[in-house]
C-alpha cells in the first residue's frame, strides 16, 4: 500500500492506497477502509499522421518548376504586385482612366489587406490577373497607357 498525507482545510488525513481491480480502488482514510470506483479511462486517442508534402515538380533536366512574373507588355506603364499574395478584388476595367492614386487592386498578403495603387495617370489598356489568383512579387497586374 502506498501511503500519503494530505491536509485539506487545516485537516491532516493519512491515506493508503491499496490494490486496485477493474476500476475498485481499496482507499483507507485515517485507519478507516473504503471502497472507491474510479472513473472509466476514456479510449485511446487515435493519432493520424498527416500526409507529406509531395516534393516541388521538376523539369526534365531537374530544375524546379516555378512560375515567373508575366514579362512587361511594351509600351506601357505596368502595375506590379509589391509583394507575393492573392488577388482579392480588381477595381477598374479596360479602358477606365485613372489618376496615380487611385486603388486599382486589392492584394492579400500575409492575412493582411493592400491597396494597389496606379502609380500613374493614364488609361487601363490591360487587366493582367483576375480575383483569386495568387501573385508573385513583380508579377504584372494591371496595363496603364
Amino acid at each position: 500500500m502506498k501511503e500519503y498525507k494530505y491536509k485539506i482545510n487545516g485537516n491532516t488525513y493519512k491515506v493508503a492506497v491499496g490494490d486496485i481491480d477493474d476500476n475498485i480502488a481499496q482507499v483507507e482514510v485515517n485507519g478507516i477502509p473504503y471502497k472507491v470506483e474510479l472513473e472509466r479511462a476514456a479510449a485511446p486517442v487515435k493519432v493520424v499522421n498527416k500526409p507529406r508534402a509531395a516534393a516541388a515538380p521538376r523539369t526534365a533536366s531537374g530544375e524546379k518548376v516555378i512560375a515567373k512574373p508575366a514579362a512587361a507588355p511594351a509600351g506601357g506603364f505596368v502595375v506590379k504586385a509589391p509583394l507575393p499574395g492573392v488577388i482579392l478584388s480588381i477595381s477598374v476595367k479596360v479602358g477606365d482612366t485613372v489618376k496615380a492614386a487611385d486603388t486599382v487592386a486589392m492584394l492579400e498578403a500575409m492575412k493582411m489587406e493592400n491597396a494597389i495603387r496606379a502609380g500613374r495617370d493614364g488609361k487601363v489598356t490591360a487587366i493582367n490577373a483576375q480575383p483569386g489568383n495568387s501573385v508573385l512579387e513583380g508579377a504584372a497586374i494591371i496595363t496603364i497607357e
